[in-house]
């Protein structure tokens, strides 16, 4: 897959992403059914094996329990892989947290730096919780993440909400937006297109609705939206993973022949 823009972040990312959740975190989610959570060599050799694939794109947060370690161990010094993270929760001792103040912003960016062997974050989304307009609003969140932007410690900045509302008033300082979108749930579709004329680039999350679409109906419909930069898909079976990338490739290509004639 050949990466393509980010909106204006600079970043080139390939329509199908890795999302790095189940290599970390299996306790309180919200998946049909459970899974083991696999070892670190495990980890290491399913995240190497995706971006042999040609994925350059990978999506982990510190509420995905050890996944920034180890996406770090396996693929921080690569800088030919763009990786996202967020701030604003945390996983630890079976729980999410959440704190949006200045110190925890700025800590959290720093413990990421470290955990993903990065001196610079490639791309920082703020995790809302259900309260998304609060959190823009009144908390510290984007004002401090402003500032990292400015300083170098991260090059581009976003939210990963859920609320349209709160996806449209990021417009005015996001450099991405992270949104859910598949045929189930379509809200979001005007404002991913208010985005892409903003420059604003789009990441899909969640367009196979937590595994409730089959991949071949999900992946077709989210990438064929023109606003979507990349779609993010996680998982722990490869050849599932394979799959994917191939239905992408074959999206992508269909995408591109009307231009060709």
């Amino acid at each position: 897959m050949d990466p393509r823009p980010l909106g204006a972040t600079g970043l080139r990312v390939t329509p199908l992403g890795f999302g790095a959740f189940k290599i970390g975190r299996n306790q309180g989610v919200r998946y049909a059914q459970g899974y083991a959570l696999p070892n670190d060599a495990e980890a290491q050799r399913l995240l190497l094996e995706v971006v042999s694939l040609g994925v350059n794109y990978v999506d982990t947060a510190p509420a995905y329990g050890l996944s920034e370690e180890r996406v770090g161990r396996a693929l921080g010094e690569r800088t030919d892989i763009v990786i996202s993270t967020k701030v604003g929760e945390t996983f630890e001792d079976g729980r999410s947290t959440y704190d949006f103040s200045a110190a925890a912003i700025r800590a959290s960016v720093e413990r990421s730096r470290q955990r993903l062997r990065r001196d610079a974050l490639d791309l920082v989304f703020i995790h809302a919780h259900g309260d998304d307009m609060a959190i823009l609003h009144d908390s510290d969140a984007v004002p401090v993440l402003r500032e990292l932007r400015e300083r170098g410690a991260v090059r581009a900045i976003g939210l990963s909400g859920k609320t349209v509302a709160a996806a449209r008033l990021a417009l005015d300082w996001a450099d991405a937006l992270m949104v859910e979108y598949h045929e189930q749930d379509v809200s979001h579709a005007e404002v991913m297109n208010e985005a892409a004329a903003r420059g604003v680039g789009v990441v899909v999350k969640k367009g196979l609705a937590s595994g409730r679409l089959p991949a071949e109906r999900a992946i077709p419909f989210v990438l064929s939206h023109a606003a979507v930069g990349s779609l993010v898909v996680g998982g722990l079976n490869l050849e599932h993973f394979r799959g994917n990338v191939r239905r992408a490739e074959r999206v992508v290509a269909g995408l591109r022949r009307p231009e060709a004639r």
